[in-house]
């Protein structure tokens, strides 16, 4: 579950014809997580983001379709790999004319090498071969540990292209919490992320999924960017994910 953006005039130039583009790396509403697909889990997103508003700075809506699978044969360090074909549906925009974006993570899952270890990950998402004004090329890392009754607490940070989300804006924050809601079912999940930073990426998201079954999962929430400029206006955002 998953996004990109640029520098100083230019940027705001290209974010008012596009808009953020997320990779469907396996994550949260909005950030990754240290979750890592297994060996030969493929995981198929098809993610909606559309703005509440149609005021002239809320930028564009924007849709997602994106493959992750895991790679590794091992249960205790695992790498995913993933694809994205991500469009805003804007003629002549930079994001339909370079829609394809890739990611990848390496993770280490809780209590791995010992009792009470936390979950840790690293990886990088934005990676789109044309170089352009959408390609973040975002690494970050992230550590993560589920607590009785609270959820998991998960806390990172990452590093992105300067030319993609703005000179000394490049790097932030990445915090989120998440729970299984056992006391209602064990098919519904929440979740509250946030992503630091005055750039395309910043934003604070908040929703909730129901799984359908152990392989369809509907995610249902909402995206607050830090900056109307550079992420513009909230979107409501529907994720539906295939589990195979």
């Amino acid at each position: 579950m998953k996004s990109f953006k640029m520098l100083a005039a230019a940027a705001a130039i290209v974010a008012m014809a596009s808009s953020s583009a997320m990779a469907t790396f396996s994550g949260q509403i909005w950030i990754p997580s240290t979750d890592v697909k297994g060996f030969k889990e493929v995981n198929i997103s098809i993610d909606n983001y559309a703005r509440v508003s149609n005021a002239p700075d809320a930028l564009a809506n924007y849709y997602d379709v994106g493959v992750t699978a895991g790679i590794l044969p091992l249960e205790k360090f695992k790498i995913e790999v993933g694809a994205d074909y991500y469009t805003d549906n804007v003629p002549g925009s930079i994001a339909s004319k370079n829609p394809a974006y890739f990611n990848f993570k390496a993770g280490v899952p809780e209590d791995a090498f010992f009792a009470g270890m936390p979950a840790v990950a690293a990886g990088m998402f934005g990676l789109n071969s044309a170089n352009n004004a959408l390609s973040t090329n975002v690494a970050y890392g992230l550590i993560a540990k589920s607590l009785p009754v609270i959820g998991r607490i998960s806390a990172g940070g990452y590093n992105g292209a300067e030319s993609a989300l703005g000179k000394n804006q490049s790097t932030g924050l990445l915090l989120s919490w998440d729970r299984t809601m056992s006391e209602i079912s064990d098919k519904l999940w929440l979740a509250v992320d946030y992503q630091s930073g005055n750039n395309m990426l910043g934003a604070t998201s908040v929703g909730g999924s129901w799984a359908f079954s152990k392989q369809v999962s509907l995610l249902i929430g909402a995206n607050f960017y830090n900056k109307i400029a550079t992420g513009g206006k909230t979107t409501a955002t529907t994720q539906l994910d295939i589990n195979f």
